[in-house]
């Protein structure tokens, strides 16, 4: 038997073992941690599909052209909606998360059902659900602009604690399930950085910080949520 042959047949029988325990659920504590970790981060992104469908709008009827004034794929369970929002780069934004988000949704599920066999369909959570609401509340333009920015910026937030524990108390053979997690980190890490930059540049909001509560802060000269002069093209 060759050298070549040799190493060939050693190089097998190591992935036969890592393939074979990648697809096994979670062993002791780690099943019940990755199961209800996923369900929540499946519902997460639920709820942020609905937040950037009410930002960028809705498109029932997908265009091939390429342009800003582009939609997104309607949430399930919701009904058409306009755009609410009217700066481009905040439109960008929700269109990138709508599209990522529900790739990471159906990941998620995959992992569900081929390590643990469950069948999982998302839900609204009622944090999210008050979330929800404020966007459903502002007005459209720089009102929403602002909302949008304060919210989904806390909404990112709220994922990285559940994030830290997916990258460090996940099932060691789980390599894929570690990896969607540090994408999310810096994915979401990202995102907020930009949204608390936007509240500076548009709103004059320099202190932003996204572990505060839900209703947004007020405007840089003591005005109310909502009555400022910027927050659009």
């Amino acid at each position: 038997m060759t050298n070549k042959t040799l190493l060939a047949l050693a190089a097998a029988a190591a992935i036969v073992p890592f393939s074979a325990a990648a697809n096994r659920p979670g062993e002791g504590l780690t099943a019940r941690f990755e199961v209800e970790f996923m369900q929540m981060t499946i519902d997460h992104h639920f709820a942020a599909l609905r937040m950037t469908e009410l930002a960028a709008g809705t498109d029932t009827q997908r265009n091939p052209q390429i342009s800003e004034a582009e939609g997104t794929s309607p949430t399930p369970g919701f009904g058409a909606s306009p755009a609410k929002a009217t700066l481009a780069d905040l439109k960008s934004l929700a269109r990138r998360n709508n599209r990522m988000q529900r790739e990471e949704i159906m990941t998620m599920q995959t992992f569900l059902r081929d390590w643990y066999g469950i069948q999982y369909q998302p839900r609204l959570r009622e944090d999210s659900r008050a979330m929800i609401f404020l966007l459903e509340r502002a007005q459209p333009g720089a009102d929403f602009n602002h909302v949008f920015y304060e919210t989904f910026s806390r909404h990112h937030y709220t994922l990285m604690e559940p994030v830290n524990g997916c990258m460090t108390g996940t099932d060691l053979d789980h390599h894929e399930l570690r990896q969607e997690c540090r994408n999310m980190w810096h994915s979401q890490i990202s995102d907020i950085n930009m949204m608390r930059h936007e509240l500076k540049k548009h709103f004059g909001i320099a202190d932003y910080q996204p572990f505060r509560g839900l209703e947004p802060l007020r405007g840089a000269a003591g005005g109310p949520r909502g009555d400022h002069s910027g927050g659009h093209d």
